[in-house]
């Protein structure tokens, strides 16, 4: 057992509260439990409590056995002096305030109903091969299930948002620079996330905004980035190129990590990347204006569908030619760009002039199809069809890496749902 189960039981009043008493044999009425602390500190606030004729306000702190507190060195931290009960499994022995009175404590070993002990060792004490609850996943309402899984989305969705308010810090409230920004480590997948935001924080977005067409924007990423080579007759025009533009703005690249190719396939190549961005920044001057005004993940897209160059239809990287394709931006690429960055943006930025966001942003990622991953197919299995779209498969994401693979069971919706009370205790 955990203490994770004593804060359950102890906040949705999960036990016998009828009689109850201090290990001393003082009478128990608990008027309020407390707000739960997820810092540092006793593990509930502002209890409201009445214990034999007093009335007390104050903290109650939790463990399995009376001695943690000892364990802990809680007797010599005044952040718990204000402690008013002390709520145990198992009482071994008294405990006192700095001033040597005795915190009243109150023992639950006895006042848990066997079944919820049995759900709460079935759910995280047994061994299971997919989730914690796979027994039962399939079996929760669906209006539980999809409430879940709407709170989690926006969980996730503020996780991901969490950057941007720094972001426009940085950039002095420049809500283009920000999108700059988020673009470019977007574009640069995992592997070259860091190296092609670095690039554009060393690449003013002033000197973007006043580059005009799709070959100087390629000569100004690629040459910053470091990734012109003398290959052919187009690479030393390009260098050609940056040379004037480095010169002409005064930019330096010494110190920048040089983005790497490793491991990818050709078409998350960073040259060929780069190059989208170029196209995307030469075809779209207003782009940021265009992508906060857009309503649905079809206009969106629509925006970002941009033609490469022609030179990159018939290269990856420099001097070496194959036959002609096409490389826009793919459809699941641009549902990437659309999940990670624009519609977080579009979020932070609804917000930010007053506008009803939680329902656009709804609307947007409803529209984009469910992503598609052994996470995913997990809870497939065990609820055929539950990720319809984007929204979906995001909060199953976020369900599975921060509460399944935790085992924060009581923290989720669904998994403290099968800790049901006792009917005797309703």
């Amino acid at each position: 057992m955990k203490e994770d189960f004593l804060y359950h039981v102890w906040k949705f009043q999960k036990f016998d509260t009828v009689d109850i008493e201090t290990s001393e044999g003082e009478c128990i009425h608990i008027i309020h439990p407390g707000s739960q602390n997820y810092l540092s500190g006793p593990d509930f606030f502002n209890a409201q409590i009445q214990i034999g004729e007093h009335l007390w306000a104050g903290n109650v702190e939790m463990h399995l056995r009376s001695s943690d507190w000892y364990f802990h060195r809680h007797e010599a931290d005044p952040n718990y002096d204000n402690v008013i009960l002390h709520v145990v499994w198992d009482h071994d022995v008294e405990i006192y305030r700095q001033d040597n009175s005795v915190i009243p404590t109150l023992v639950l070993n006895s006042r848990v109903d066997a079944e919820i002990l049995q759900a709460y060792e079935k759910l995280l004490l047994k061994q299971h091969t997919k989730l914690n609850c796979e027994n039962d996943f399939s079996n929760f309402p669906e209006f539980q299930v999809t409430h879940w899984l709407e709170r989690l989305y926006f969980e996730r969705l503020e996780a991901k948002s969490a950057q941007i308010p720094e972001l426009l810090k940085e950039t002095g409230n420049d809500w283009e620079a920000v999108l700059y920004f988020m673009l470019f480590r977007s574009f640069g997948l995992k592997v070259n996330s860091d190296s092609f935001l670095s690039l554009a924080r060393n690449l003013d977005f002033k000197i973007v905004q006043k580059t005009s067409t799709c070959f100087s924007l390629e000569a100004l990423f690629l040459g910053q980035a470091g990734l012109i080579k003398f290959g052919d007759l187009y690479g030393e025009k390009l260098q050609e190129e940056y040379s004037y533009l480095k010169h002409k703005y005064r930019l330096e690249n010494d110190h920048l990590e040089k983005p790497k190719f490793f491991r990818l396939r050709p078409d998350n190549f960073p040259t060929i990347r780069l190059a989208q961005l170029a196209a995307l920044y030469s075809e779209n001057k207003s782009l940021f204006q265009d992508l906060m005004q857009a309503n649905t993940a079809e206009e969106l897209k629509r925006i970002l569908s941009v033609n490469i160059s022609e030179y990159w239809q018939t290269h990856y990287n420099f001097g070496k030619n194959h036959a002609a394709r096409a490389k826009n931006l793919t459809s699941d690429f641009i549902d990437l760009l659309l999940i990670n960055c624009i519609i977080p943006l579009k979020h932070c930025y609804s917000r930010f002039i007053g506008d009803r966001y939680a329902a656009a942003t709804m609307n947007l990622i409803t529209g984009i199809k469910n992503e598609k991953n052994s996470v995913i197919q997990v809870f497939n299995e065990l609820r055929p069809g539950l990720a319809k779209n984007a929204m979906d498969s995001q909060a199953l994401l976020q369900l599975k890496n921060n509460y399944c693979s935790l085992n924060k069971c009581l923290h989720c919706e669904l998994g403290a749902s099968l800790l049901k009370k006792s009917p005797k205790y309703i």
